[in-house]
């Protein structure tokens, strides 16, 4: 492997002797596997973290065991690492206590099952599955044997996501009346995308509500739901709209959420940009009665946002910078996850399952409104 350091080496000037090693087995060797994994890699220490540390242990491909290697060397992971030719070598490896499944939308259900049945825990990419129905499946499936599993909105576990949250509840700009949330990239699929694309195919539940859509519908839920007492938290009335493309799946679609009092907004679309001139727009506006809180693009991975306190001419504007240290951002919910299996929890508070299932309605609700089918990848049969 191109990292012939040893999983212990890697950590052993930084990291205190009681921190807690997560084994981790990567499912699917594409592009997001990637990224995810060399995050894994990181030294937590370069982002203040030292009661967890993170193991690549091993990476199955459902093709070949020479795949899996490839992606191992590729990523830099320890010669220790394990290379599958199946999934169901890599969920069965002894030496992995927890799977992170990085296939197509398509086939979380079907990877995921797999790998809850074989007892190992699970952190699933975004979006969970293709309708909510696989969604309560798995989350039924997780809690009946006592095993973690996350979906892996990244986006939440960011510290500039955990103060926004925590500006909104301590009231900094009164009582949250809408949050509007876009993000459009200017990718026409017609130049940028082949009709067996991910991004378009049906058969890969393609479209922009599942592979873009999620993260406005993120900003939207984890301020309009999430902020609000456990007790209390209720599910909006949902309501939206589409634009098709060729393929028979969105390409601009709307989506709104209504609870009493408020409301919220998720925009996304293939043809416009968010930020065509990347100036730092505001992807997200959270407006209050006594102010707004702006997020700057991207909504998937912001690291800038504004406050302004008060309203009209009195109003007095604050921006806070929240760089992201070495890796991509993606270590920041492996390292919640570790925590969970270290503490013992079947699930993560900031990602929990119930939000998981009821943001999946919702997307459910607005493909039903527009006549958005996949073909033959909606079956709860696994």
């Amino acid at each position: 492997m191109a990292d012939t350091q040893s999983p212990d080496s890697r950590f052993r000037s930084t990291s205190l002797p009681e921190a807690y090693v997560c084994r981790w087995g990567i499912l699917g060797c594409g592009w997001i596997a990637s990224v995810f994994t060399k995050d894994l890699i990181v030294d937590p220490s370069t982002r203040g973290v030292y009661d967890v540390q993170h193991i690549v242990a091993a990476a199955g491909s459902s093709t070949s065991p020479d795949k899996a290697r490839q992606f191992l060397t590729d990523v830099g992971a320890p010669e220790t690492a394990t290379a599958h030719g199946t999934y169901e070598e890599l969920v069965n490896d002894p030496n992995v206590d927890i799977i992170y499944v990085a296939t197509p939308h398509s086939h979380h259900f079907a990877n995921t099952l797999l790998a809850l049945r074989a007892g190992k825990h699970v952190v699933c990419e975004k979006p969970f599955t293709v309708n909510a129905a696989q969604t309560k499946i798995l989350v039924q499936l997780a809690r009946d044997k006592n095993l973690f599993l996350m979906e892996a909105v990244w986006t939440r576990f960011f510290p500039l996501s955990i103060a926004v949250r925590e500006f909104v509840k301590s009231g900094k700009i009164g009582t949250v009346k809408r949050v509007i949330a876009d993000l459009s990239l200017a990718q026409p699929p017609e130049k940028f995308f082949a009709d067996s694309h991910r991004m378009v195919n049906p058969e890969l539940a393609g479209g922009c509500l599942l592979d873009l859509g999620l993260y406005p519908l993120t900003w939207v839920y984890q301020i309009l739901y999430h902020t609000q007492p456990v007790e209390t938290r209720t599910a909006p009335s949902v309501t939206g709209s589409m634009n098709m493309y060729r393929t028979g799946v969105d390409d601009n679609t709307v989506v709104v959420c209504t609870w009493p009092g408020t409301i919220g907004i998720a925009t996304t679309n293939l043809y416009n940009d968010t930020d065509p001139n990347n100036t730092g727009f505001p992807c997200v506006r959270i407006q209050g009665t006594d102010g707004e809180i702006q997020v700057h693009h991207p909504a998937y991975r912001p690291t800038r946002v504004t406050v302004i306190k008060g309203l009209g001419a009195e109003a007095v504007t604050e921006t806070s910078e929240f760089p992201i240290p070495p890796g991509h951002g993606m270590h920041w919910e492996a390292d919640a996850a570790a925590r969970c299996l270290r503490d013992g929890k079947l699930e993560e508070e900031m990602m929990p399952l119930e939000e998981s299932i009821i943001i999946m309605e919702a997307m459910d609700k607005v493909r039903e409104i527009s006549g958005l089918k996949y073909p033959d990848i909606e079956s709860t049969e696994g």
